[in-house]
């Protein structure tokens, strides 16, 4: 199954994506994420998707990368994902020096998800 993720860098990514994924399953809603901290650290976050209008769902799925072989992809909204600590008391917000916005994840297939 094709998915296309189209990100406009915006105050949540600095980047913009344009790009066709081959997934392997049906993506399924996803909170958190082993993935990179702000320190490059692997630590357990919260994720949620990100629109010009704030917190959407976040995705992710098994996906096919020609660079990478298998990769979990985790996407979220027209502005990407967001990330913070997990089990931060804090609401998501862009002002938020402890949170950071992506396009998406591109992380290894055998990543731990919640």
């Amino acid at each position: 199954m094709l998915i296309e993720v189209e990100v406009t860098a915006g105050e949540n990514s600095p980047l913009d994506l344009h790009r066709m994924f081959d997934l392997l399953e049906d993506p399924r809603p996803v909170s958190r994420v082993m993935a990179p901290n702000l320190k490059g650290e692997d630590v357990w976050c919260d994720v949620t998707g990100w629109t010009e209008d704030g917190p959407c769902p976040a995705m992710a799925a098994l996906s096919e990368d020609s660079g990478e072989g298998v990769v979990l992809l985790v996407y979220g909204g027209s502005e990407g994902v967001r990330l913070r600590p997990a089990g931060s008391p804090t609401e998501w917000d862009l002002s938020d020096a402890g949170q950071w916005g992506e396009a998406c994840l591109m992380l290894g297939k055998d990543t731990d998800t919640e």
